[in-house]
């Protein structure tokens, strides 16, 4: 008797947040060496969606690992398609179902710019930017340093949540607590390629997403002023490419230079008249749909720090677009010339008149735009400017009936997705992660970049938030990616304190 109610009183008293906290804290120094070296493990299978033997490895892997921690697993697959890693742990008397939503696929690579190889994780005394040395990975927890830093691909985006869930799983059951809801599982493989097939999977496994209560999406940086957040929303995302044409073929500039159009000239002012000075898109109606912050909304808003000085300073800036603050400006569409190519620049420069000039033109949108009205619109503007808009290259009888003429080939893409923070399983997190980042924790309205949220919130029509767990300066989707070990910790015990959230 005396046993059952010992074990009983252990079971309540860890359930709270501030001993959860503590019997995480303490479950990473006794198993920190091996918990980077779970790490390094999953770091160096390589991950491009459209590698699929990689691909499949890394699936299989994971799903190995979930397994072992007893989850209930299931491989969906499609063919050709970079598979979905679906794990189930059910809860006896659970009254509500959690989802943690990662992405095990990463950004394509170019070693050449890499200091060292993306796929050998390499273990650094701190940021390469700051002075940062390799080191040989830890043999002890003594020898761990939070400003520690580990470069790979992935390490930022996505994998890090994987290697916190998998642990968060082995504190809980090692220390014999009990986990308060049902949790599924979604990792998926081709988020970084778009996730073309998302929409299907969900569709097609429909009785197993439908009961599920919350989304939470374990992707992104914490906020610049390196303050832990949570994020209730995503800009959306669509752009299109933008041709313009002068002769039919280069032509000698010193022949023909001051008779024949420029296509680049040509389309260096028609970019230059969809923004004024202030960097303010003039597009008519680009702004007109955005749908207005909540009260509550507004009032995080106010609370978030204002970073512009500091990042200008990182950045190199003097002088940022708009006259609104950092944060006021990722809630607004933003229109940005993603790339310019016209002829060729250094040695490769010749003495002609190019035949072509192209943009590619990336928007990022915000609640209540639609692509592709956003897309009707940019083509509205082009049409203003005098352009006769075309889907293929003009004929010859097009080129003599147009002055102007601008090749436009639409992108696909996706709305943007906010999630109120006033529902009630979105204020328990909101409260449980507060247990453990404190006064810190920064409530952002709408994160700057894109996922496909939409597909959970509007087609699904479920709550879904975002659990950012990396260092800001990770090199997400660049060379050295890299992940701060600190933030390692920090996502252990975020997603300790949400599996155990009352």
């Amino acid at each position: 008797m005396r046993l059952i109610f010992a074990f009983f009183i252990l079971i309540v008293f860890s359930t709270t947040a501030q001993d959860i906290n503590k019997l995480t804290e303490e479950y990473i120094q006794k198993n920190g060496v091996q918990i980077l070296q779970d790490f390094k493990t999953l770091l160096s299978m390589p991950n491009v969606a459209f590698d699929l033997p990689n691909i499949n490895r890394n699936a299989d892997h994971i799903i190995s690992e979930l397994e072992k921690r007893g989850v209930e697993t299931k491989l969906l697959r499609m063919v050709g398609t970079p598979p979905i890693v679906y794990g189930y742990f059910p809860v006896d008397g659970a009254t509500r179902t959690l989802a943690f939503y990662v992405h095990y696929d990463g950004q394509p690579v170019d070693k050449t710019n890499w200091t060292n190889d993306p796929w050998e994780p390499t273990y650094y005394s701190k940021s390469i930017s700051e002075g940062g040395a390799p080191i040989p990975m830890p043999d002890s927890f003594d020898a761990i340093n939070e400003d520690q830093r580990i470069y790979a691909r992935s390490a930022g985006d996505d994998k890090a949540p994987i290697i916190t869930i998998l642990t968060a799983l082995d504190m809980i059951q090692s220390n014999e607590i009990n986990v308060t809801s049902n949790l599924v599982f979604f990792f998926e493989g081709q988020e970084e390629a778009g996730s073309r097939q998302l929409k299907q999977y969900l569709n097609d496994n429909r009785g197993l997403v439908d009961e599920i209560d919350l989304w939470m999406f374990c992707d992104g940086p914490i906020h610049q002023s390196r303050r832990p957040q949570l994020v209730f929303g995503v800009r959306g995302v669509t752009g299109m490419e933008i041709t313009t044409y002068g002769p039919n073929r280069p032509l000698h500039s010193g022949h023909y230079g001051n008779w024949a159009p420029v296509p680049g000239q040509l389309l260096s002012e028609l970019i230059a008249s969809m923004k004024d000075d202030d960097g303010d898109v003039i597009i008519d109606g680009f702004y007109d749909d955005v749908e207005p912050l909540s009260d509550l909304e507004k009032e995080a808003l106010a609370n978030i720090p204002l970073i512009d000085e500091d990042l200008k300073q990182e950045l190199g800036i003097n002088d940022p677009e708009g006259t609104e603050s950092y944060n006021e400006r990722l809630l607004r569409p933003s229109l940005t010339i993603k790339g310019l190519s016209s002829g060729n620049t250094g040695k490769l420069a010749r003495n002609v008149v190019p035949a072509t000039a192209t943009a590619a033109i990336g928007m990022r949108l915000v609640k209540g735009c639609d692509p592709e009205k956003q897309k009707d619109l940019v083509e509205a503007h082009i049409k203003k400017q005098g352009f006769h808009i075309v889907r293929e290259d003009p004929d010859q009888e097009t080129r003599m009936k147009y002055s102007k003429i601008a090749k436009v080939t639409r992108s696909d893409g996706y709305p943007a997705a906010r999630t109120s923070m006033e529902i009630p399983i979105v204020k328990d997190v909101i409260s449980r992660a507060k247990d453990i980042a404190g006064d810190d924790l920064i409530l952002l309205p709408t994160l700057g970049g894109s996922l496909p949220l939409y597909l959970f919130t509007d087609e699904l029509k479920k709550p879904a938030i975002i659990l950012p767990i990396a260092n800001h300066d990770n090199n997400q989707h660049a060379a050295d990616e890299n992940m701060r070990i600190g933030n390692l910790w920090y996502g252990i015990k975020l997603m300790s304190a949400l599996m155990t959230m009352e």
